[in-house]
């Protein structure tokens, strides 16, 4: 069984769980951006939750099936067409055998999660089948003429074949931040700008980070021009620049970074960013972990 990929959108990865556990190789984890999504898609169409999905940034995936498949789409909701008839979103859909299955431009949201019932069965590189556009690790990101496996039914469906899900917001969203481990580094009064500022998210962003606009963070005087070695982060690290403008990492981030992380975003909150697009506009709140 396999999926042929006839158009791919802006970006269309592989991803799954992704290569938690690795970080001191010098490897991240990686996996889909929006993992809460990812696991509905797998889990609507019987899959285990970590299996391989397809993950279309602002849509524009086409794939034509050979034989009769079984899919899902989650996350940004963009139209979900099979033979140009519209489908449903967030539910189980049968596609039949040289059929072409089409995800259209989501209102909101980036990222469109899409599941075929036995996973996305290419090679696994670290024993996981994600793509890491960072590290160039796992499987390139698609192109048109690709064939994509597909693995064999793993279990039943399930009964529930549609999952009433709130579409991403359009609006500002508001993530909770444990303040540190270096906002010392930064003047009382930028701390308290980073918590009250609109930030609005900047062009250059992909699944790497996001670049944040807004005022530029001041450091506090005895560090103005010094320099930090390189420590460990994780995804939802905002770390500071010299230029004082924060950088939000997201899956594909580096294992490590030589500018302050004045904040990290709770981790609950991270799959929420990942749907947050170009334009709109991010506010942290403080909270304790």
């Amino acid at each position: 069984m396999s999926l042929v990929v006839e158009a791919t959108g802006p970006l269309a990865t592989v991803q799954d769980a992704g290569r938690p556990g690795l970080s001191d190789l010098g490897v991240g984890a990686s996996g889909a951006a929006d993992r809460g999504a990812a696991r509905l898609a797998n889990r609507l169409v019987g899959n285990p939750e970590d299996a391989a999905v397809l993950e279309a940034t602002l849509g524009g995936l086409a794939l034509r099936a050979d034989v009769p498949m079984t899919v899902a789409a989650t996350g940004a909701p963009g139209d979900l067409l099979v033979d140009d008839r519209p489908v449903g979103h967030h539910c189980r859909v049968r596609v039949p055998a040289g059929a072409v299955v089409r995800l259209g431009q989501p209102p909101v949201g980036v990222r469109t999660y899409l599941a075929v019932r036995g996973g996305i069965a290419v090679d696994p590189v670290l024993g996981s089948r994600s793509t890491d556009v960072l590290a160039d690790l796992g499987p390139a990101a698609l192109a048109v003429g690709d064939v994509l496996p597909v693995g064999e039914d793993a279990v039943e469906l399930p009964a529930t074949d549609l999952a009433p899900v709130a579409p991403p917001p359009a609006g500002d969203v508001v993530a909770r931040v444990v303040l540190g481990p270096r906002h010392d580094w930064f003047t009382p009064e930028a701390v308290r700008s980073l918590l009250s500022t609109r930030w609005a998210v900047g062009a250059d962003s992909n699944r790497v980070g996001m670049r944040l606009e807004g005022p530029a963070m001041e450091r506090a005087a005895d560090v103005t021009d010094a320099e930090l070695p390189s420590e460990g982060v994780v995804r939802g690290s905002l770390q500071i620049a010299s230029s004082g403008r924060p950088t939000l990492f997201l899956a594909d981030h580096p294992v490590t970074g030589g500018y302050p992380v004045a904040a990290v975003v709770l981790d609950a909150d991270t799959d929420a960013l990942a749907q947050v697009r170009v334009g709109q506009h991010l506010r942290f709140r403080a909270t304790r972990a």
